[in-house]
């Protein structure tokens, strides 16, 4: 029975953890944000979507190419007060970074060559200590 029980609160700890992460309302956000982009003449090249907390960072590879504008976005759920978007060469020099302090950020890159490229998503805000958030990434292309 105490096995049983240490088995029963390893998991309502692991559950509790994530219980606060909301992807599905990050990739809501996300999507009307992708459909917004359609009508500048936008494609979508990817989308990603990850639980993460104060802190952590999600980096995505990407190869971009000459003669594109790209779009790098993001929204998180409503626990978040900011993510950060920042893109970095092959060599891990920063590209471009988002400014703004909320959690929606986009970037915009047109690459002079065709490369690697780093995409970091990095939650620097969050409504309540230890708890993950869901964050939604998409790179979009014309």
């Amino acid at each position: 029975m105490r096995h049983l029980i240490t088995v029963f609160c390893f998991f309502a700890a692991l559950f509790a953890a994530n219980a606060h992460a909301d992807e599905a309302q990050a990739e809501s956000c996300l999507k009307n944000k992708i459909w917004e982009g359609y009508d500048q003449g936008f494609a979508v090249r990817s989308m990603m979507s990850a639980s993460l907390g104060h802190g952590e960072n999600k980096v995505y590879l990407v190869t971009l190419y000459s003669g594109n504008e790209y779009q790098f976005l993001a929204c998180a759920d409503g626990d978040t007060t900011n993510v950060d978007l920042v893109l970095y060469d092959a060599l891990g020099n920063k590209i471009a970074a988002d400014t703004t302090t909320d959690r929606e950020p986009r970037l915009t890159h047109s690459p002079t060559a065709t490369d690697t490229f780093y995409l970091a998503v990095h939650i620097s805000g969050v409504l309540k200590a230890g708890v993950k958030v869901g964050v939604a990434s998409a790179v979009t292309y014309k």
